[in-house]
């Protein structure tokens, strides 16, 4: 058993807002969110577009839920489908923030994502109360300038104020889990259940015979590293109520591991010269981000995820190179050779680039055969027309062919329509 005495105790809020997409449209309509049908699309053109959000009636009458497909909508007058603006929910969000920045400064705010957030109310007592006073004004406030609901977790640590936030807030409005309460809260839960423990590492943990968080706190820690590595010390952490991670605001440093870009298709790509485009086109935004933070990376993956009419899902397989680099075209060749190596001609849906094991982009090694240097400038300038002038003034002629995905994505925000 841990000894909770020595651990660091703070006073977290971990704030979620509840159906975000969907309540910004349910008040953008003057429409109710927690009495209104309405579901948040990617796109109407398409009978399978994916459901991003629903409104709590439309989960609980109708089953519909983010994941769901457009075809599985009922048609009722009564129900309202709308597709997602992005900007719409990000300046909400941003309001959001300000909000919250009026009871802890900014240094005490971790934006999570567009729609959660931890903050640190550490020695605001007298300001505005206790942490259950400081959660209650928040929502509150929250409901009563936007109209949009919210619930809040407690905790002394962030894990701990997110997971009582899924697990019982989300019914609740509030609710607080502190180290005593582990016992009676966390362990009985299921792992699948608890943020952090995806789909494969359930499957791993129920082989294993761990079925609940109290059985992961109570398998040995040793065989736990045994399997899992660092991870598994983090799951057995996790399963004591235990998070040491800093409770401040997120502030980039120059630790960044990797950059990864995905995306998943609007329909499935059957042509391996479509899906050489798509490839191409995510190489073109990692290397641009890469060169952005000036950086250069030395091991290029490669995912393709395949449809689900496929008896296979995918794979991820990477490479390393000798030098490292940020230039498109060089970290295309390693996809081109994965993609020969490892692709059986599979229906795909979904592809992942990443390029990590990184280091400062100081110099460039010349090569006798090809113009290495005019390759690197190559890129930087191409990056600043584009940040000028707009991402598709400058696109390859690929991405107007029919796998090409740039020219739509650009009138996106995160992969859906911006307004």
């Amino acid at each position: 058993m841990l000894n909770y005495a020595a651990l660091p105790k703070h006073d977290v809020l971990c704030i979620d807002m509840k159906s975000f997409y969907a309540s910004c449209e349910c008040v953008f309509h003057a429409l109710n969110p927690l009495t209104t049908y309405l579901a948040v699309i990617g796109d109407g053109k398409y009978s399978g577009s994916i459901v991003l959000a629903s409104s709590p009636k439309m989960k609980s009458d109708y089953g519909i839920k983010t994941g769901s497909r457009l075809f599985e909508i009922p048609t009722h007058p009564k129900v309202y489908i709308v597709e997602a603006r992005m900007a719409l929910y990000l300046h909400q969000s941003l309001q959001i923030s300000q909000v919250l920045n009026e009871f802890v400064p900014l240094e005490a705010i971790h934006t999570y994502s567009v729609d959660e957030f931890w903050i640190c109310v550490d020695g605001t007592e007298r300001l505005f109360g206790s942490k259950w006073e400081i959660a209650k004004k928040i929502r509150e406030a929250i409901w009563n300038r936007f109209g949009l609901p919210s619930c809040v977790g407690i905790g002394p640590n962030k894990f701990l104020s997110k997971v009582i936030l899924d697990i019982e807030a989300k019914k609740t409005g509030i609710a607080e889990c502190r180290y005593e309460d582990v016992k009676e809260k966390l362990w009985p839960e299921t792992v699948e259940k608890v943020w952090g423990i995806g789909r494969r590492m359930k499957v791993n943990l129920n082989q294993m015979g761990i079925l609940t968080m109290g059985h992961l706190a109570q398998y040995p820690l040793e065989q736990l590293k045994k399997r899992f590595g660092i991870m598994g010390e983090q799951l057995y952490r996790h399963a004591w109520g235990v998070d040491l991670s800093p409770v401040t605001g997120y502030h980039p440093t120059n630790n960044q591991k990797g950059f990864g870009h995905g995306i998943t298709l609007l329909r499935d790509y059957k042509k391996l010269e479509e899906i050489k485009t798509v490839i191409l086109e995510l190489c073109e935004e990692v290397a641009r981000r890469a060169r952005e933070a000036k950086m250069v990376g030395r091991t290029v993956g490669l995912g393709l995820r395949y449809s689900h009419y496929e008896k296979e899902g995918g794979f991820f397989r990477s490479f390393t190179r000798k030098e490292p680099s940020n230039i498109t075209m060089e970290i295309y060749d390693v996809c081109l050779m994965l993609l020969n190596k490892h692709y059986q001609g599979r229906i795909v849906r979904q592809v992942h680039l990443s390029l990590t094991n990184l280091s400062l982009d100081k110099a460039v090694q010349l090569n006798l055969f090809e113009d290495k240097v005019k390759n690197h400038r190559l890129g930087f300038v191409v990056d600043e027309v584009r940040a000028k002038y707009g991402s598709t003034s400058l696109l390859r002629a690929q991405s107007y062919t029919s796998g090409g995905v740039m020219p739509d994505r650009a009138q996106k925000i995160g992969g859906h329509k911006a307004l």
